[in-house]
């Protein structure tokens, strides 16, 4: 069962861990590539800061973003802002969605967030949590995949897993970290692949992170998994 206080105190200890680490950087740095193709350090600053306003809009009912266009104008408009503009900015977009995840509500209804995808009001907070986490990983600033909360890692993995499954572009395959096991893919009676890792590494190659050289294959090669 989803607990959405339980991931909303997540959420803030996550948020404040990425202030404590970005405030070691100073302008030069901000300015420098992320490890998101195109996207500088600033550019993934200011993605956290209007994602949470995001998640405000989608818990008060409102559309995530006005247009695509506009989501990625607001980010390009945001990036080149001194660090102290985008430390104040991610504070305080994260306090409102805070203050907005502590509003009376309902928290099994469906809300709607990007391209039509909808999902229970209780889980954004966990989509929130996933935001911060791995656009931290993503400043590259010394936070890493292994540095992930234990429960987080292994969420995010049962999340990804979940979405691959079915999906007819991905051959049927289990995972496992030799303690967990998962499957995905096409349904089959017998898995097409089995990938064995590390939390961590199953982690990064399911969300495009790493490609996967970490990992073991048996059966075919390891699959090429759709964008997310």
């Amino acid at each position: 069962m989803i607990d959405h206080a339980h991931d909303l105190a997540s959420v803030r200890d996550a948020t404040e861990r990425v202030l404590t680490a970005a405030a070691e950087l100073d302008n030069a740095s901000v300015a420098e590539p992320s490890r998101l193709p195109g996207w500088s350090r600033g550019h993934v600053l200011a993605h956290i800061a209007r994602n949470a306003d995001a998640l405000v809009n989608v818990l008060e009912g409102r559309p995530m973003y006005a247009t695509a266009s506009m989501r990625d104008a607001d980010i390009e408009r945001d990036a080149p802002r001194p660090l102290d503009v985008q430390l104040a900015d991610v504070r305080e977009s994260g306090a409102r969605f805070q203050d907005a995840g502590a509003a009376p509500a309902d928290w099994s209804r469906t809300v709607e967030l990007r391209n039509g995808v909808v999902d229970s009001a209780s889980r954004v907070p966990f989509r929130r949590w996933v935001e911060v986490e791995l656009h931290h990983v993503d400043l590259g600033i010394g936070y890493e995949l292994e540095d992930l909360p234990e429960e987080f890692t292994r969420r995010e993995i049962d999340f990804l897993v979940e979405r691959f499954t079915g999906h007819p572009d991905v051959p049927s395959t289990q995972l496992t970290d030799g303690t967990h096991a998962w499957s995905t893919g096409r349904a089959s009676d017998k898995p097409e692949v089995t990938v064995t890792g590390r939390p961590a590494d199953l982690l990064g190659w399911l969300c495009g992170r790493r490609d996967g050289a970490a990992l073991a294959v048996d059966g075919d090669s390891l699959p090429a998994l759709p964008p997310l």
